[in-house]
Order: structure tokens, then sequence, then C-alpha cells
């Protein structure tokens, strides 16, 4: 029996919302399921249950590509390595990623070092080309533009480092109680949508 190319692939959704099962923890589930149709093996990381702390700017990771605080960031920094695609979801906490996906981002100083001090490359899935999707939602009802931009700059810069493309986003403006995204006329949908063309070659949509 042939195997399809996208069993191989690994996809990494991070979940960076402090509120388990909200809006922007449907949007990544349906993600995943999405991606999962299509063949590749998903796996979630949920950053409000982990011992994360803030970087320090202690500059210790700058001679060897490693964080010195000995704490689940360190099983976050191999998977980030690891896998092929990777999916974020945050809900926009005053113009931003929240808290804890920033602090998450903020630690991947180490893998900027090791990219760009110690030249070393940061992902390990030689000679594939990584992708990457930003799913959010914001409760106020600002131009999408204007609400969603912060956000996606710091996105990009984390994918950046991580030596994956910028390939698709899911923003909703004016979703803000818990489930609300559940009412959204094709939003779960999207996102489904989103995870399975991550794994399937088309034309990025950005």
């Amino acid at each position: 029996m042939a195997v399809s190319p996208s069993s191989s692939l690994r996809v990494l959704g991070i979940a960076g919302s402090p509120r388990r099962k909200g809006n922007t923890d449907l949007l990544l589930d349906e993600a995943l399921k999405g991606a999962a149709s299509a063949g590749a093996r998903v796996s979630k990381l949920v950053i409000c249950d982990m011992d994360i702390a803030p970087c320090r700017h202690c500059d210790g990771c700058l001679k060897t590509g490693r964080c010195v605080i000995d704490d689940d960031m360190q099983m976050v920094h191999r998977e980030l390595r690891d896998v092929d695609h990777i999916v974020v979801s945050s809900p926009i906490f005053f113009m931003g990623v929240t808290a804890q996906t920033k602090a998450m981002i903020d630690r991947c100083q180490a893998l900027w070092a090791m990219k760009y001090v110690l030249k070393l490359p940061v992902g390990n899935r030689a000679g594939r080309k990584r992708k990457g999707l930003f799913m959010s939602t914001g409760g106020l009802t600002y131009e999408r533009e204007r609400l969603f931009s912060p956000a996606r700059a710091t996105i990009r810069a984390f994918f950046s480092v991580l030596e994956v493309k910028y390939s698709f986003e899911l923003f909703y403006p004016n979703v803000d109680n818990k489930g609300d995204i559940a009412n959204h006329p094709s939003a779960l949908q999207d996102a489904f949508k989103a995870g399975r063309d991550l794994v399937q070659p088309m034309v990025s949509l950005v």
C-alpha cells in the first residue's frame, strides 16, 4: 500500500489562551483535525498548563544555543525544532498575544542565538519547507487590521526565527464570550480547511 507523503508530516498546535475550551482553543482543535484528515500526525501544547518562566535576558544561551532555565521550555524547544508545521492560537489581550504565549516566544531567544549567533539550523526536518498558521480572536469591534496587526508582527518574528514561513492566518474580531466562535457562520470550517491546507501542497493565502 502506498504511503501518503503527508503521513510523515508532523503538525504542532500551540494553545496560547489561559481559558480552556475558549474560542481560540476551538479554532485550534478544528485546525488540527483538518491537518489529521490530510494524513499528518498532530500534537498540541497547552501553554497555560506548562511551567514556563519569563526570559531573564541573561545571554546564557549565546554560547550554547540552550536556555539556562530548566523548565518545560526545554521540551517546547525540542518540539518546535522537530515538527514540520506549526499552528499558534491566541486571543488578543491589550492588542497583542496573551502573556503565556509571549513568554513562550520570548524564551525562544535560545533558538535565535542558535540561528543568528551560532549559525546552526533551527529546524530538524532537513529539506522540508516549514509552514505556519496563526489564528486569533478579539472582543473589540475594531477594524481587522488595527486589532490584529500587533499580534501578527509578533508571530511573524517568532516564525522567522524558527525558519517557518508565515503562510496562513484566521482573524475574528467581535468574538469575546467563551464559545462565541461556534456561532460564527464559517469560523470552525475555516479552521479545519486551514489545517488541511497547511499539510496539502497549495498556494499560500498570505
